[in-house]
Formats: structure tokens, C-alpha cells, sequence
């Protein structure tokens, strides 16, 4: 990463979507290309929040979300930044503070650490907030179905996506709930809450029904 970024506006086309909450533009191209070099295969970078600093010449905070995890860019007084990230499964809860002027955002991870960001211009604290419950909400469904397959498996059964199908006994499944179940099943793993390995395990087992 080089340490000197364009002026010419036009440089910052492919992160337009990131400064819509006035984000500096600086300092986002700078994040964005040091993301590009640790996002996995599938995974998609989702909101590049930026803290504003109380004193102008202090390096930010980043928080950045992607289909996948939660990172947090936190720079020491000796020039020198930890880059500190969580898959989605790991957060705990969320929070959400706003005074006067700005705002901060709290996660709690499982394993007891925090990860918090302060001076968050309101906007950009809300759709952290947001993308932050909806994941949550993501990861409750998955391990809701989860259990559910299970407990079908269990049964003789296999269940996906709230799609039920049974080894033996059962009347044939209509023909799209197949092609549902796959469709489901690529959203869970894009979004990291399903293994590649355990994708394709249950791909097989769902082609087969066809």
C-alpha cells in the first residue's frame, strides 16, 4: 500500500459507494486497498465506517463489515495499526450511542472482547447498527435451521432451509423446493455461516433428490 493517494476525484469511482455518509475519501481508498489484500474468496466488503477524530491530526479508527466478519483498524501513537477481525458468528450483541454531534458503536464478542468506536459521524453509527442486527438476525436463522436439521437427522430425515425432505415414507417433494434449498444454501455460505466443505456436502445431498 502506498502511502500517497490521488486528488483527482475521478481515483475514487470504486469506492463511491462507501463516502456517501461523509467518510473521508482519503482515508477510505487507503483502507480499501489494504482490505482488498485480506478479503477471502466470496467475501464482499458491506460499510467503511470512519471515525472523526476530536483532534485533526490524529490517525482515525475504521470499522469496516463485509458479508462475512467485523474488523476493527485501530492505529497506536507510534504510527503502527492493529487490524483486528471476527467472523459474525462470534458477536455477542451491539450497541448503539449517539449524544449531540456523534455517536459510538459498542460490539461485544463471545469470548469476552470488545470492540468499540467512538466520534462516528451519526450516520455512519446507524448503518453499522444496522448491518450489525441484520447479520445478527442472519446468524440466529442459521443456527435455528441448524438445530431443526439436526433434530431431522436424527429423525431419518433431512431438513434445509425449512425444507423438509424424508429418507423413506414421504410423498416426492415438489420439484422447485430443490432448487430453493440450493439457492438457500448459497446465501448461508456466501455469507459465512456455512463452510465450503459443509456446502458442498449438503450440495451433493440435495442434487441427489432431483
Amino acid at each position: 500500500m502506498t502511502s500517497d493517494t490521488p486528488s483527482d476525484p475521478t481515483s475514487y469511482d470504486h469506492i463511491a459507494k462507501f463516502i456517501t455518509e461523509d467518510q473521508d475519501p482519503e482515508k477510505v481508498a487507503k483502507i480499501y486497498e489494504k482490505l482488498s489484500q485480506l478479503l477471502t474468496k466470496g467475501e464482499e466488503p458491506l460499510y467503511i465506517a470512519v471515525q472523526n477524530p476530536v483532534l485533526p491530526d490524529l490517525t482515525p479508527e475504521i470499522m469496516v463489515m463485509t458479508n462475512r466478519r467485523f474488523m476493527h483498524y485501530k492505529p497506536d501513537l507510534f504510527g503502527r495499526a492493529k487490524f483486528i477481525d471476527y467472523i459474525w458468528r462470534d458477536m455477542k450483541s451491539v450497541e448503539m450511542e449517539e449524544n449531540v454531534w456523534r455517536a459510538t458503536i459498542t460490539i461485544e464478542v463471545v469470548n469476552g472482547d470488545q470492540v468499540r468506536v467512538d466520534n462516528l459521524v451519526k450516520e455512519q453509527a446507524r448503518r453499522l447498527y444496522s448491518i450489525a442486527q441484520q447479520m445478527e438476525e442472519s446468524v440466529r436463522e442459521e443456527m435455528r435451521l441448524r438445530g431443526m436439521e439436526e433434530k431431522r437427522a436424527a429423525a431419518g430425515g433431512v431438513i434445509l432451509g425449512g425444507l423438509s425432505s424424508y429418507s423413506s415414507g414421504s410423498s416426492a417433494a415438489p420439484a422447485e423446493e430443490p432448487v430453493q434449498a440450493l439457492s438457500k444454501l448459497k446465501q448461508l455460505m456466501e455469507a459465512g455461516l456455512v463452510t465450503p466443505a459443509e456446502y458442498e456436502a449438503k450440495k451433493k445431498e440435495i442434487l441427489s433428490r432431483l
